[in-house]
């Protein structure tokens, strides 16, 4: 396992970075197996070093996105600002008749307000996906629709990511309930934390170069 300590230092990151990175998920109802999983995530993120916000609940229950409305709702517009404060994404989502949840596609849907950013869409961030389905059967095709829409959002999905099946009561407690559910969670934390710091480190080496550049020319 890569040792993010030894590679940028204590939990204060790189040069005192910490990533900030944003959890959407859930359902609509609170406590929900996807929503546990994306605040598990959360929690093994944090330990590493990252600040984390979590988008559950309530705060997904959005008006339907009409790209002819610009008038924008508390929470929608709590969304996007929080994504643009975003280092890196989680998204969890449960599988609905082979696909992500009508809740999660439509707050994605809202990222369309940030085409016009400097950094649009989610360019340059990192996206973990989970998938929570009661069966093995819709997993896959609903972990490809979600790459699929983060590739259209200009992310960069991470290689790995958590499938669990509901169906075999991946949490206790609110935690997981055995070292296979608890692996796929804290690999997904490692990517998305590892990314994120990559890209600072990577910013900061070309923040570097520039006066060098410039005098060379």
């Amino acid at each position: 396992m890569l040792d993010m300590n030894g590679l940028f230092g204590s939990h204060n990151g790189f040069g005192g970075f910490r990533p900030h990175i944003v959890g959407i998920g859930g359902t609509t109802r609170i406590g929900s197996s996807s929503e546990t999983a994306l605040r598990c995530t959360l929690s093994a993120i944090e330990a590493m070093g990252a600040t984390t916000e979590m988008i559950v609940g309530p705060l997904l229950d959005l008006p339907m996105y009409d790209p002819s409305d610009k008038h924008r709702s508390p929470s929608a517009r709590r969304l996007i600002q929080s994504l643009r404060r975003a280092n890196g994404i989680i998204i969890a989502t449960p599988s609905y008749h082979g696909g992500m949840s009508g809740v999660i596609k439509n707050a994605l849907d809202y990222v369309e307000d940030m085409r016009d950013d400097k950094r649009a869409y989610f360019d340059g961030r990192a996206v973990g996906v989970i998938v929570s389905a009661f069966g093995a059967q819709a997993l896959g095709t609903t972990l490809v629709e979600v790459r699929s829409v983060v590739h259209a959002l200009r992310g960069w999905p991470t290689p790995f990511a958590a499938a669990l099946n509901s169906q075999n009561r991946p949490f206790e407690d609110g935690r997981p309930a055995n070292d296979e559910v608890a692996a796929q969670l804290e690999t997904v934390a490692r990517q998305i934390y590892t990314f994120a710091m990559v890209q600072q480190l990577q910013g900061a080496n070309s923040a570097d170069d520039q006066p060098r550049a410039a005098k060379s020319a």
